[in-house]
């Protein structure tokens, strides 16, 4: 049975840390090359029967909100849009001007779905990839849909 959105907490985030392992080969996070401890982060999921089955977390630099990680189990039924409301609401409370994220460029699910929501492309980091995979080797070199993952792609949203 699917529960309501909640707060990552303490007693969630055994769960969260390894859903991070288990999606993205560790609990470490890389955003334009700085790594970031993904077992400090803050963010929400969602549960089915004990297993996350969508993930946000994010950070705060000055008045933007960077979202480090999105992830919904089960495309097309909403999970993505509604965890994405609820940091947008978040960082609309503390203030921010602006969203903003990074992506691979790879990943045509994610860049589809955070256009159609207001997100627009403004920056390309050309093979960031090869920095990221000296931080986590584990990291392929061909990711979705067979695509070479070599760069980052930055998207923001105003406030």
């Amino acid at each position: 049975m699917i529960s309501k959105i909640e707060r990552i907490s303490d007693k969630t985030r055994n769960l969260v840390n390894q859903f991070f392992i288990d999606n993205w080969y560790s609990t470490d996070m890389s955003i334009r090359g700085e790594i970031i401890d993904g077992t400090k982060l803050d963010g929400f999921l969602l549960q089915e029967d004990n297993t996350i089955i969508g993930l946000v977390t994010y950070t705060f630099f000055g008045d933007i909100c960077e979202i480090v990680s999105l992830d919904s189990k089960r495309e097309n039924i909403g999970i993505g849009t509604a965890l994405l409301k609820e940091i947008e609401k978040i960082a609309i409370d503390n203030n921010c001007k602006k969203m903003r994220l990074i992506t691979s460029n790879d990943n045509l699910n994610a860049l589809q779905f955070y256009q159609k929501r207001g997100y627009c492309i403004t920056k390309l980091y050309p093979n960031a990839m090869d920095e990221v995979r000296k931080a986590k080797p584990n990291v392929p070199l061909i990711g979705e849909n067979g695509i070479p993952l070599r760069d980052e792609i930055e998207l923001e949203k105003q406030l």
